[in-house]
């Protein structure tokens, strides 16, 4: 079982390795340009697709745990329809934040905190990003179908060609055609429609036969629709706290000042870079749980979730050594400008906890979606919810940023030991 968990964990490590490697680079080419603004253009450009794409990225995780549940029962049938119903709503969603963009920007600054130079920086950033909505939700069904075929290998190869298009294409346009704020935005355009171009291929090389299988009078079924939209309404939910923690977070950033904007956006990273690694052993969690829950086979489900939190919690000690004894240099990453490390080194203490504090919730995150306990997971995650607000609320008088970081910890943590109270409720286990 080791080996069947590492055979899904690895590529799903290396495709997320890539993406807070890309948010390095897009740090690395605004912190040194000559003001911080840049930075916190392009953390508050990046926190609104966050909204805006984190909002669906609950097609992706609904969809990952019902195909590996078809999957598991064998139904090509029912594969076929998960994937195209997906991509129906992925695309009609894409379209539709192109028609509303105006209104998205214009919303997203009433609610948002900053100066205006880094809002309009952060204007001409979103402007040219939200032209690849429909690809990258596109994108997120696509992976997450393959994921549920328990293939991690397709994500990965889309991912990381992804992320290097991005990579080269933004150096080129800030580097070569001096296009700041614009250049990294249009690196990400460029890279998304690539890879659905790739997608495509890969597609059809191995799952061409799933084609056969395509109705369209099944993809519009309402039941089936409400069928998939009840497990995805759950999943939103849940995927709303998460994105009104983090713009909450960014924007109180933004309000303390401009050093303190730029220099939680870097150490935001430090997080990210721990979360999408152990969103790796999340994914296996998702494929091997849907494939055992799907055959009904309790006995492999439980001895999934043992051998996870042994992997994750290895994982989290190895990353709070790393930040604990390299994290200034890691801040050297992002950043030349001594003012935003002097801000970022006062509250790295934070980051170094935070591995302890949050693997759990990723693991089990990974475990309940497998297992399509959506209501259950949408439950957790707003009580941790509660938990981030009352804390920074009640603190943050005395405490200033310092509240904002505890606050963080104890959302991470909250959502751990709620899932854990509330595990044996999964459907396969009762």
């Amino acid at each position: 079982m080791n080996r069947e968990i590492l055979r899904l964990a690895i590529p799903n490590i290396l495709t997320n390795l890539t993406v807070p490697l890309l948010g390095m680079v897009d740090m690395h080419l605004m912190g040194y340009q000559d003001s911080a603004s840049f930075m916190g253009a392009v953390a508050l450009g990046g926190v609104i697709f966050n909204f805006v794409y984190w909002g669906f990225a609950f097609l992706r995780m609904s969809l990952s745990g019902m195909a590996a549940q078809a999957y598991g029962k064998e139904s090509n049938s029912e594969m076929s329809m998960l994937l195209f119903r997906g991509l129906f709503l992925a695309l009609s969603a894409g379209f539709i934040l192109l028609i509303l963009q105006k209104g998205v920007i214009s919303l997203s600054f009433l609610v948002l905190e900053g100066s205006e130079e880094v809002k309009a920086l952060a204007s001409d950033y979103f402007y040219v990003r939200i032209w690849a909505a429909p690809a990258a939700i596109a994108l997120m069904v696509i992976n997450g179908w393959f994921l549920g075929m328990q293939n991690a290998m397709y994500p990965m190869i889309i991912s990381v060609t992804i992320n290097v298009v991005n990579i080269i294409t933004s150096f080129i346009l800030v580097k070569g055609f001096d296009m700041k704020v614009e250049g990294v935005a249009l690196g990400s355009v460029v890279s998304q429609y690539v890879g659905i171009i790739l997608s495509g291929i890969l597609f059809l090389k191995k799952y061409r036969y799933i084609l056969s299988y395509f109705n369209v009078r099944n993809i519009l079924q309402q039941s089936g629709l409400l069928s998939f939209l009840n497990v995805s309404g759950d999943i939103f939910l849940r995927t709303l706290c998460v994105i009104i923690v983090f713009t909450f977070f960014t924007s109180k950033s933004a309000g303390t000042g401009d050093l303190v904007l730029a220099a939680n956006s870097a150490l935001l990273q430090f997080l990210f870079l721990f979360s999408y690694f152990l969103d790796g052993f999340a994914y296996a969690a998702e494929a091997l749980v849907g494939k055992f829950t799907g055959s009904r086979n309790q006995m492999q489900v439980k001895r999934v979730i043992r051998l996870l939190f042994l992997w994750g919690g290895s994982f989290a000690i190895l990353f709070l050594l790393l930040f604990a004894f390299g994290g200034k240099s890691i801040l050297l990453l992002f950043t030349n400008q001594n003012e935003v490390i002097e801000v970022a080194v006062r509250y790295l203490p934070w980051l170094i906890v935070l591995p302890l504090t949050g693997f759990s919730s990723f693991i089990w995150d990974g475990i309940y979606i497998g297992a399509t306990a959506s209501r259950l997971m949408r439950n957790t995650m707003l009580m941790a919810t509660l938990v981030f607000f009352a804390i920074f609320l009640l603190l943050r008088s005395n405490l200033g940023n310092h509240a904002l970081w505890l606050a963080m910890n104890s959302f991470m943590l909250g959502r751990g030991l709620f899932q854990t109270l509330l595990f044996r409720r999964l459907p396969i286990l009762k």
